[in-house]
This record gives structure tokens, sequence and C-alpha cells, in this order.
């Protein structure tokens, strides 16, 4: 359980300090836009969301990071010039402005956090579950926390 935990707040942490350099990176590739909706009950903080292929999945830095104001109960989000494959996106609520995921003494995360799909199972996400196929259409998904 210690190791599910500390994997996803370093893997969360890892989004969210490398979403500029990759953003700019990315700014002159071709590709697809994916935009994100979470719906949030409080509007203290921000969502930090990370984009990952099959082989940075829960492994390594994301592709893309993206972090977004709470405003009028949502959050909305996007990753840019994303080539067509198969991708899987995490995301979590930081409340109180640390960058980072926070968790409880006995290891349960105190800040919400959702993954592409919507599919939230004991333990950390599984790619299985969070893939999704880019296309050269945009895309529009919700992610629920």
């Amino acid at each position: 359980m210690k190791t599910i935990i500390t994997t996803l707040a370093f893997l969360l942490f890892v989004a969210f300090t490398n979403a500029q350099a990759n953003l700019a990176t990315n700014k002159d590739a071709s590709g697809t836009t994916i935009t994100i909706t979470v719906p949030v009950k409080s509007e203290k903080g921000e969502i930090i969301a990370a984009l990952y292929n099959e082989e940075t999945f829960m492994k390594a830095a994301p592709l893309q990071g993206a972090t977004s104001e709470i405003k009028d109960g949502k959050a909305l989000l996007t990753f840019q010039n994303v080539t067509p494959g198969t991708y899987g996106i995490t995301l979590f609520h930081d409340t109180n402005g640390n960058q980072q995921m926070d968790f409880e003494p006995n290891g349960m995360p105190k800040e919400n956090y959702g993954v592409s799909n919507n599919v939230m199972s004991f333990g950390p996400p599984q790619w299985k579950d969070a893939k999704f196929e880019v296309t050269a259409e945009p895309i529009e998904m919700e992610i629920i926390m």
C-alpha cells in the first residue's frame, strides 16, 4: 500500500513540474486537442493533470501536463498538439496549492483524483482502464473525481 501511494504521489508531482516545459516543447508540433472538463465541488485550489502513453503511464514523466483554476464549479484543461495514438490521463485536485497530492497517515489520499474513462478501483490507476484512442479529431471528455 505504501508503494502504491508513493508511486501515485511521485507521478502527480512529476506531472505538475513538467507541465510548462512539455507545453513549450510541443508548441510547434502538429496534432489535435484534448479538452477536459472536471466538475468540482470546492473552488479552492486547482486541478493538475497529466497526459501519458503506455510506456510512461504511472512509470515516468508525462508527455504533457496541464493546470487549471476552478471556476463556476468546474475546471477546464487542454492538451494541445496531441498526435494520433493511445493515451491515458490522470488528474487531482490540489486543494492546498502545494503542487503535490497529499495523503492521510494511513496512506489514503486527502485530495480527490481521477483518470480518463472514469474507472476508479482500489489502488493506483491501471493503463487498461484509463487508455483511449486519439485520432485527428479534437476530443472533449469529462473526468469525474
